[in-house]
């Protein structure tokens, strides 16, 4: 793979005290902040270090996805069951919600760090490229405090290195004071950041200011803001603008990892030793182990052909419910391989070298890899771990996974289809729905079916200004457009929809000896009410329940504060019911 890679896995102290004391927080081995930032390279080392995917996604997984197990998209098999979030548990203790924040805190550190000593370099480095790291820098400061606001509400603003003794007694600052602080950091990158750099280099631009600006207005609930900032975004022009992928499945590929749709992602290569195992992703049959799984819930999302709910299509099937559906549900999710005279699923089509087929009476299926017929592990009736609900991701996962076993597919953070969709919900919520609003959804819509946005007659487009159903129409593409790519659960959290979409329970396929083969795979229609949630009340044994979620509205839309952060600092008062 050829692909340029900016890391420099260099760390930077974190705090430092008055006096002599110090307390020091970095690698050992790495140079101290008084020796450092003191020609180009040094600056660029820096800043380089802070485009981890650490700081911009999670420790714990290494992708972008890691939200998407906290919603109703996404259920993960391992231990018991469900997470802390989705099982309502979660507390001032959990691990990830330490890392999550910890993470955060380190990279405002380095950057209060680097903005404090970046002078030091002024006379051997030209004082446009310090700006231009200056502006990186406040743009990943930026981001991190939309992470923690967005995730925790008020925290403690930090734009200075501290003391030791300034760390144990700095105060929250408001979320809204800090939302008012970062729309000015915004736009000093966007001001400051170039459109695009003249080569394959990923580093944050102008379009990813704008971009993560607009993001941040659409979660505070600022539609002027995600207004301007996203159509700054559309209007860009020459290099370095952004259009949609023609192709919807290829851009979580390989071949798309340079698309003029990505506005910032962050660079994973083997060759670099960038990867992660996904296993957890792949089928039993292809050597995984089927634990990441979708819900019957986000594949009951996804339209049929005739741009209605698959409650009021005439063109769904259970019993075939691969077939006359929107392509981007067997763009995300692996379709049944099946003797019938499905058109969705061809009988020559494979996914992994094997035909793809979870029915209890499938005990062997095809393998085009191998040539021959083998013992199908992805059914349950075989293996009894196989995927619950029967489905697994297709979406973004590369046919050689199999055989490396290394999943290297660059980090989406946010491309152009986000943005055509922000416009469109900001103006919906501003009131100004007009030719400008359809046309942003039609596009994210018509190219879901390989069209360009006039050729209505192809695909179903949205013709509606009223502002109820395009409020609707919004969260339902925004919901399968961007499924499995960790952006659910804040939507679900700033529609205040968790309450609702997070105390239904996880189902899936009843045990093989349970399964009613004549309503295989699904035993009926499954009613979806306006805000786009399943129930499956009304199936009894035929589903079975995999995971009773729980959330507490009384607390949960906020993330507990850190004990270990709060037990050190008393004027960190823990957020409400924790």
């Amino acid at each position: 793979m050829n692909k340029t890679i900016i890391y420099a896995f260099l760390t930077i102290g974190i705090i430092t005290a008055s006096s002599c004391k110090k307390l020091d927080l970095s690698d050992p081995s790495s140079p101290a902040t008084g020796s450092f930032y003191t020609n180009q390279n040094e600056l660029e080392l820096a800043v380089n270090d802070l485009y981890r995917i650490d700081f911009w996604t999670s420790a714990k997984t290494a992708t972008s996805t890691w939200e998407e197990f906290f919603s109703d998209n996404c259920f993960y098999r391992g231990g018991s069951g469900g997470n802390p979030v989705i099982a309502g548990s979660l507390s001032s203790d959990n691990a990830n919600v330490q890392t999550y924040y910890l993470n955060c805190y380190k990279a405002i550190a380095r950057v209060n760090t680097f903005l404090e000593n970046k002078d030091r370099a002024a006379a051997t480095t030209p004082t446009a490229i310090i700006t231009r790291l200056e502006a990186e820098m406040r743009l990943i400061r930026a981001y991190q405090y939309t992470k923690l606001i967005t995730h925790f509400g008020d925290v403690p603003l930090n734009t200075k290195t501290l003391t030791i003794d300034e760390a144990k007694n700095v105060n929250k600052t408001s979320k809204a004071d800090i939302y008012t602080f970062l729309k000015g950091e915004y736009e000093f990158a966007a001001q400051n950041l170039p459109q695009n750099y003249g080569t394959a280099i990923k580093r944050l631009t102008k379009g990813a200011a704008l971009a993560l600006q607009a993001r941040t207005a659409l979660y505070m609930g600022d539609w002027e803001t995600a207004r301007s900032s996203s159509l700054a975004v559309m209007n860009l022009a020459g290099a370095g603008a952004y259009t949609l992928n023609a192709s919807y499945d290829n851009l979580f590929q390989l071949a798309g990892e340079q698309s003029a749709e990505i506005i910032f992602s962050i660079p994973r290569d083997q060759t670099q030793q960038v990867f992660s195992v996904p296993d957890d992703i792949l089928t039993r049959n292809a050597g995984g182990f089927g634990a990441t799984l979708p819900t019957r819930e986000l594949v009951d999302a996804f339209e049929c052909t005739d741009g209605k709910p698959i409650d009021e299509s005439p063109l769904y099937n259970p019993l075939d419910p691969f077939t006359n559906r929107d392509p981007r549900l067997i763009a995300t999710i692996v379709p049944f391989y099946s003797n019938t005279s499905s058109t969705a699923v061809p009988r020559t089509s494979y996914w992994l070298g094997y035909n793809y087929n979870p029915h209890p009476d499938s005990a062997q299926v095809w393998s085009n890899k191998l040539g021959r017929k083998v013992t199908n592990n992805d059914t349950r009736a075989v293996a009894p771990f196989a995927s619950f609900t029967g489905f697994v991701f297709k979406k973004g996962v590369a046919q050689n996974w199999s055989d490396t076993h290394k999943e290297d597919n660059d980090a989406i953070i946010i491309r152009f289809a986000e943005i055509l969709l922000t416009y469109a919900e900001a103006k919906i919520e501003l009131g100004q729905a007009d030719n400008t609003v359809l046309d942003a959804i039609n596009k994210v819509r018509a190219r879901a079916y390989g069209l360009s946005v006039s050729q209505i007659a192809s695909y179903p487009a949205i013709t509606t200004l009223d502002l109820a159903q395009l409020k609707n129409v919004v969260r339902r593409e925004r919901r399968v457009e961007f499924a499995f790519e960790g952006l659910r659960y804040m939507d679900l959290i700033r529609w205040k929809l968790a309450e609702k979409a997070l105390t239904r329970p996880v189902i899936g396929l009843p045990d093989p000896v349970n399964q009613n083969r004549v309503k295989w795979p699904f035993p009926g229609v499954t009613p979806i009410d306006d805000d786009g949630i399943a129930d499956y009340s009304g199936f009894g044994t035929d589903v079975k329940v995999l995971f009773q979620r729980n959330f507490d509205k009384s607390k949960q839309y906020l993330w507990p504060l850190p004990a270990i952060e709060v037990r050190a600092n008393p004027k960190l008062i823990q957020n409400p019911n924790y």
